[in-house]
């Protein structure tokens, strides 16, 4: 193994860092604020449909409660934002790690004849929509994040 191991990463366009620098907080908070807005309302979108929905496709709408439990949460620092379906008034247990993961059938439903289905998943895994979200406006995502950063650093 190299012992002699070195990383160099060369960062331009910030000339004049011996002068003072002024970053602002806001415009980063503000940016994820409307990052996360943007994935949010995709997956909205996503899980809107109505009608069943099967093994691998998103999960369809039958009372909106995934779709009304999708929201944002911007941390602290204000350099993160979490979209995720937290839980909400109406769920008795959370409905969407069901939807991710699927749910086994219950050991004796096997043994029993007139037990429903013959698989061994009582709910199928559906599709990810939130990574896929993400995955289609990552470029809308990282032009209004440049700008952000852009706009937040600021020589004087």
């Amino acid at each position: 193994m190299d012992k002699e191991l070195a990383f160099y990463m060369h960062i331009g366009g910030f000339e004049g860092f011996d002068k003072s620098v002024d970053f602002d907080k806001k415009q980063i908070r503000k940016a994820m604020r409307q990052a996360g807005r943007i994935v949010q309302g995709g997956a909205k979108k996503r899980v809107g449909k109505t009608g069943g929905s099967t093994a691998g496709d998103y999960p369809a709408r039958r009372r909106g409660l995934l779709q009304r439990s999708i929201k944002t949460k911007v941390s602290r620092s204000g350099f993160l934002v979490r979209v995720a379906p937290f839980m909400v008034a109406g769920m008795k247990a959370y409905y969407p790690a069901f939807l991710f993961y699927g749910a086994k059938r219950k050991p004796g439903a096997r043994r029993d004849r007139r037990s429903k289905g013959t698989g061994a998943m009582r709910i199928e895994a559906r599709g990810n929509y939130m990574a896929d979200e993400l995955k289609d406006d990552s470029g809308s995502i990282q032009r209004l994040l440049e700008a952000a950063f852009s706009s937040a650093l600021v020589i004087k």
